[in-house]
């Protein structure tokens, strides 16, 4: 299947026609989502909108790592990769904007200044954007996606 990109009224190029035009309101259901009456996406939603809104803009290796069983914090963790500085902190503008069309009113971005790495807490996932250099060094698809045994060791036992 072959699609092509359409930019925006500002620009932002998309494969997605839900974020196809942030600025308009455009949504799943092809309603306004910025009615403030309007439910926020669930997060398998909010998933599917972050995945495409990084691929659309051009993101390098994005992984989504299920956090089911490894933590509470969030249901799915989100990586990707900038080339610059520029690319992350412009990444992390379009998520946002993306994320706020569509009925997100609590998304927190930490890190906008630097843009090395960019945390965006939208609940139930969470997005990391890296510079590559950044991404090699922290690893969080190692350390994240790692299984869990079901029992803790108890202390003083070796992994033999």
């Amino acid at each position: 299947m072959t699609s092509t990109a359409t930019p925006s009224e500002d620009g932002i190029a998309s494969l997605d026609p839900r974020i196809a035009d942030p600025v308009s309101g455009s949504s799943l259901s092809g309603a306004t989502r910025l009615d403030p009456a309007a439910q926020e996406p669930s997060p398998d939603e909010i998933l599917e909108l972050v995945m495409a809104t990084l691929d659309a803009n051009k993101a390098e290796e994005i992984v989504s790592i299920s956090l089911a069983g490894k933590s509470s914090i969030a249901d799915h963790m989100v990586v990707a990769s900038g080339r610059s500085q520029r690319q992350v902190g412009a990444l992390a503008d379009y998520v946002a904007k993306t994320l706020k069309t569509e009925g997100m009113r609590s998304t927190c971005i930490e890190g906008l200044p630097q843009a090395d790495w960019v945390l965006i807490d939208a609940g139930d996932i969470i997005v990391h954007l890296f510079r590559p250099e950044v991404r090699d060094f922290y690893n969080l698809e190692k350390m994240w996606s790692v299984e869990f045994d079901a029992e803790p060791m108890a202390a003083g036992t070796s992994l033999q």
